[in-house]
């Protein structure tokens, strides 16, 4: 959980543990519990200990037993949209990738977004200030209001479409197994399909005999049924697999650190001092030259992230035994190596961004590119 200790050292006393070891008796003198997803907490863990507040640096509370704890009298916080910016640059990265390997020509191309949370939305803001034309899909949010939203069978009309909902098993949006067989079969030819929001909101074995029969699809999976061991037949298929990293931005923990924080200091009647940006270390910054790479969008982003990288990664671990493959899979979100956003990124010789092309420009500045630095 990245700057941690410089924030909540501000507040009181700071111990640092290793997220999935953590037991009861680390809790027996602790007011706070900060952690990330690979810490369960529940009502068990926090028996007869002093914790009255849980802050999860992480979009996701699937990892929180919340009605437990919040009827134990805990107050739960998480970071909504946290990630959100580098979920949007995975997305971007992806197609960029395969506008060069299959001449996918995603800026031309209509999307449908499924999904129109903190996610979903700045997609589609991106999307749309490009120059896309966007179809978007949020049942929920449909029923409250009527904003040209369409739904599942209409979604299909579009040449790509990105899942970004959250995994509901129940309610009255479920989204366990969203794309189901049948709904897969209906994609359209030459397609591309694109799951970064949670495994089983896709029918893996029901995509994984598709493909035998689709050769036309193009599949980009960050998330998978069976994580931390992936169906091996499906790895093989997608055009890009990687490890459930699409949000692994070091930005993107770090405003989850901070929006935990932000909540903590509420908590406690205090004050959030200052933000984040002015704590983060100098080895941590990254910068491009401009007078070094060629004037276009996708030379920029490989520079800053190319999807690449973690699609040879975890395609490495094919070749080995379901148990190792598991391990390794989780080795590689754990070890994740330096990532930082569009908008945090320094440049230098700036003056040659004058030469551009002008849609190459758009992109990044729909990115979020800074240039005044």
């Amino acid at each position: 959980m990245p700057l941690a200790e410089p924030l909540f050292s501000r507040l009181g006393n700071v111990v640092m543990k290793a997220g999935r070891g953590i037991q009861r008796d680390d809790l027996l003198d602790v007011d706070a519990l900060m952690v990330r997803s690979v810490t369960k907490v529940d009502v068990a863990l926090l028996k007869d200990t002093p914790v009255r507040f849980v802050g999860t640096a992480t979009i996701g509370t699937d990892h929180l037993a919340l009605d437990a704890l919040a009827a134990a009298g805990v107050c739960v916080v998480n970071a909504p949209g946290c990630n959100a910016q580098a979920v949007v640059e995975y997305v971007i990265s992806a197609l960029m990738r395969l506008e060069a390997q299959r001449g996918i020509q995603w800026r031309k191309a209509t999307w449908g977004i499924v999904g129109l949370g903190n996610v979903g939305q700045r997609l589609r803001g991106v999307l749309e200030a490009i120059g896309c034309r966007v179809l978007a899909c949020d049942p929920p949010l449909a029923a409250q209001s009527d904003a040209g939203w369409v739904d599942l069978d209409a979604i299909l009309e579009a040449d790509i479409i990105s899942l970004h909902v959250p995994l509901n098993r129940s309610g009255e949006h479920p989204t366990w197994h969203l794309a189901n067989r049948e709904w897969l079969t209906r994609l359209r030819p030459n397609a591309v399909l694109i799951n970064a929001a949670r495994g089983s909101v896709v029918d893996n074995p029901a995509l994984d005999a598709l493909l035998m029969r689709r050769p036309d699809l193009t599949v980009v999976l960050d998330v998978w049924e069976g994580e931390p061991v992936p169906m091996r037949s499906l790895m093989k298929q997608v055009q890009i697999a990687t490890p459930h990293i699409a949000g692994y931005s070091y930005d993107g923990k770090v405003k989850g650190t901070w929006q935990i924080y932000e909540q903590f200091c509420k908590f406690l009647g205090a004050h959030a001092e200052g933000g984040w940006r002015s704590l983060v270390p100098d080895h941590c910054n990254q910068w491009v030259d401009l007078a070094k790479i060629d004037a276009n969008a996708a030379a920029f982003m490989q520079a800053v992230y190319d999807v690449g990288q973690d699609d040879t990664l975890l395609r490495a671990t094919l070749a080995q035994t379901d148990e190792a493959r598991g391990a390794t899979f989780d080795l590689l979100r754990k070890n994740y190596r330096l990532r930082r956003e569009v908008g945090s990124i320094e440049l230098r010789n700036v003056h040659h961004w004058q030469n551009w092309p002008i849609e190459e420009r758009r992109v990044l500045e729909a990115l979020g590119l800074r240039l005044a630095q």
